[in-house]
């Protein structure tokens, strides 16, 4: 049975400062799916994750979105002034949706520094409070720019798993990174998902 697609972008074509990023392009992410998009610097793939999130309208072509999506950029998108806590708190006022906690900072590892406020935090500590905002039951779609940046090798196979657990629940994600996502234990992606790469500035 061919399963609807939660997210498919039909010959797109994108352009910064009239130079062509990528043309005809097409995406289709459906349930349980990976996609990696890789490519050289200023190849077009933050571009593309913002078309696909609707945050940027593409020069041609078009984005079927199917289901709700949460979009991570390049940069963490959280307030330094506000404590991880303070920053889950804020953006499930500003989605309508039930207050997000100590749960969400459990799984990303930050617990123990939920009350520090983000400027005092490490990097890759920051880089986890953004990542807790990827909670089961919201987006079905996670779009993730470059998600692995200033994480330390645990910080790696936590996000690692929890790609792994998305799929499993029938979500897709589709992450612009340099570098390979690392391999989680035991994944169980529906049967009919794929883990495939889209190359830009080839």
């Amino acid at each position: 049975m061919v399963q609807t697609p939660l997210l498919a972008a039909e010959r797109l074509s994108c352009a910064a400062a009239e130079r062509v990023l990528f043309d005809a392009l097409r995406l289709v992410a459906a349930p349980g799916d990976l996609i990696e998009v890789h490519g050289p610097n200023g190849s077009g793939k933050s571009t593309l994750l913002r078309c696909l999130a609707g945050l940027l309208a593409p020069r041609r072509g078009r984005v079927r979105r199917h289901c709700a999506i949460d979009y991570l950029g390049h940069k963490p998108g959280v307030c330094e002034r506000l404590t991880p806590v303070e920053n889950l708190r804020w953006l499930a006022r500003l989605r309508g949706d039930a207050p997000l906690g100590d749960h969400a900072l459990r799984r990303v590892d930050l617990r123990g520094a939920r009350h520090e406020v983000c400027a005092a935090l490490s990097a890759g500590q920051v880089r986890r409070a953004a990542l807790a905002r990827l909670t089961p039951g919201a987006g079905r779609v996670w779009l993730l720019d470059e998600p692995l940046t200033a994480l330390d090798a645990a910080g790696e196979q936590l996000l690692g798993a929890m790609i792994a657990t998305h799929r499993d629940a029938g979500g897709a994600v589709v992450c612009a990174t340099h570098r390979p996502l690392p391999s989680a234990p035991s994944p169980t992606p529906p049967a009919s998902s794929a883990h495939r790469t889209v190359q830009l500035g080839a």
